[in-house]
């Protein structure tokens, strides 16, 4: 028996995959409780045209994505903190930071796409950062950390 799962099914497949299990599986298990749906002519033809138009879209949103990394890759943003006379700064330099002076340069990035390659920037100084923009598109840009 043929299916489409609707849902990533562990040991299985992932969604939108179709998968052939045992007819009781199928029929008792995995219909009822919204896992997939039975692989029929119409359903596969359906399905066929959603993933279609999926990758369509996939593909746009990728090309953005690409060039948003490209005018990121490279940027220095400045971030201002109080810091003391040796250069420690007072607290800690985290992603909401980062996330706002990109904000501030007009690039909307979340927080939690962004990854600072240094565990804590307790210093003045300059730190590398990565933004995961999209998947598998991943732009590299600096930050340099001054006391006010």
């Amino acid at each position: 028996m043929d299916v489409i799962l609707k849902k990533t099914v562990d040991k299985l497949g992932y969604k939108d995959e179709m998968v052939t299990v045992k007819p009781g599986y199928g029929r008792n298990f995995l219909i009822p409780q919204g896992y997939a749906v039975l692989a029929t002519a119409s359903a596969k033809k359906g399905h066929a045209e959603m993933l279609k138009q999926r990758a369509h879209k996939e593909s746009k949103m990728l090309a953005e994505a690409e060039e948003l990394a490209t005018k990121i890759t490279g940027l220095e943003l400045k971030i201002m903190t109080k810091a003391g006379e040796n250069g420690k700064i007072f607290g800690s330099i985290n992603t909401i930071q980062v996330s706002e002076a990109l904000k501030a340069e007009g690039f909307d990035i979340d927080r939690k796409a962004l990854k600072i390659k240094e565990e804590l920037i307790k210093e003045v100084g300059t730190y590398d950062v990565d933004a995961n923009i999209a998947k598998g598109v991943i732009a590299s840009f600096k930050i340099e950390v001054v006391g006010e």
